[in-house]
């Protein structure tokens, strides 16, 4: 089923500012709320949709990837390739209260999946960039690189938790597991109450009775992991990806950050490109431009026979039509334009010479441009508008 706009999801204008968004998200995630909606599958899915447009509307760089490249820019490509924020249902319940709590303010137990999250911060691994090189013909058809990551892995000896194993966790006796404290000063203006992150459990509520000793209580280690990656057709070099979770591991079981793929496309050995358009430079001798012939010129898919019509000028082009690439919001492909330029010889031997004398005399050889004909730029302009 094909992932609706964000925009759409959220009601909302494209020029819509961060206040309007999160307005918008706030209103339909307090609408489909589980606890509002108990055993409501679709509110359940609808709320997720929310947070999911919301995950990506927020960020600038992600919008920005998004307005540009689509579901595909944000990994919400066909197939679920890529994570891009949530991809369709990446990240749980708990994933989206953890990150997006705040938005319910007051509502259903202070924000928390049935009032169980609380004030506590949970931890999210930091994000990874990684560089994929990618010919033609792999943008063309789309393709799956496995590449390895050295990043932060959740440690094996206490299963990312940071704790010795039979080791368990105590409540915060600071914070009392929420997390937060609450302070009382008095000022010239009266009492002030601020509210901070624990400085003991860091935010956490919680502290480690034994840390792991592989870890030291960090619950991640140096470590690889060999990531296979869905890149979908018609992507170009500067382009971002994003991988949901695959970035480093969270301290102590927390949310993992996401793998950013950047792409970077290959030169072709024969063809250039431009949007979905590629272009090939073709010389033939002048003999076949005045007599006309059929020539063989790569493809990104292999080789098409063109034919050249008699008396072909230099600088026309040929339109080879669906042999560019294709678009990457999947609305159809490009074409490959073919410049044909006609090839001078620099040495003649002295028959040829003799044979080329004759011919200069001739009528047919002497140059007489057709006035009608338009220039190659001119040309070029027809193709680009």
């Amino acid at each position: 089923m094909a992932k609706r706009d964000y925009y759409d999801v959220l009601g909302i204008d494209k020029k819509a500012d961060d206040s309007e968004i999160k307005k918008a998200y706030r209103k339909l995630a307090l609408k489909y709320h589980p606890d509002k909606n108990p055993d409501d599958k679709e509110a359940e899915e609808k709320f997720k949709e929310a947070a999911e447009a919301y995950e990506v509307l927020r960020d600038a760089q992600k919008r920005q990837r998004y307005d540009q490249y689509g579901h595909a820019g944000v990994g919400g490509a066909a197939g679920g390739g890529f994570g891009g924020g949530f991809s369709g249902g990446g990240m749980s319940m708990e994933d989206i209260f953890e990150q997006f709590g705040d938005i319910f303010g007051g509502h259903f137990g202070g924000g928390g999946f049935g009032g169980q999250r609380g004030g506590r911060r949970v931890n999210r691994g930091s994000n990874l960039r990684v560089k994929v090189k990618l010919t033609l013909e792999e943008i063309a058809k789309g393709v799956t690189k496995k590449i390895k990551v050295n990043k932060y892995v959740a440690c094996e000896e206490c299963n990312g938790t940071g704790a010795e194993k039979g080791a368990g966790f105590s409540t915060c006796s600071t914070c009392n597991g929420q997390g937060r404290v609450t302070r009382i000063s008095n000022t010239i203006l009266g009492q002030m109450q601020t509210t901070s992150t624990c400085p003991t459990c860091g935010g956490e509520g919680k502290t480690i009775q034994h840390k792991c000793k592989k870890c030291y209580g960090d619950g991640v280690v140096k470590g690889e992991e060999v990531i296979e990656i869905n890149i979908p057709a018609g992507v170009s070099s500067e382009m971002q990806l994003s991988v949901n979770g695959k970035g480093n591991a969270a301290p102590r079981g927390g949310i993992p950050g996401d793998l950013i793929v950047l792409i970077e496309e290959m030169e072709h050995e024969h063809l250039k490109r431009d949007g979905s358009n590629v272009y090939y430079d073709l010389f033939i001798s002048f003999t076949d431009a005045a007599l006309g012939t059929s020539i063989d010129v790569p493809t990104i898919d292999g080789k098409a026979r063109i034919k050249i019509e008699p008396g072909t000028q230099p600088g026309k082009v040929l339109r080879l039509r669906g042999k560019g690439l294709p678009d990457v919001h999947a609305y159809g492909n490009g074409d490959q334009l073919v410049n044909v330029n006609v090839w001078t010889p620099k040495k003649l031997s002295s028959e040829e010479k003799k044979i080329l004398e004759k011919l200069r005399d001739s009528e047919n050889f002497k140059p007489a441009p057709d006035k009608s004909d338009k220039g190659f730029f001119e040309k070029m302009k027809d193709y680009f508008h």
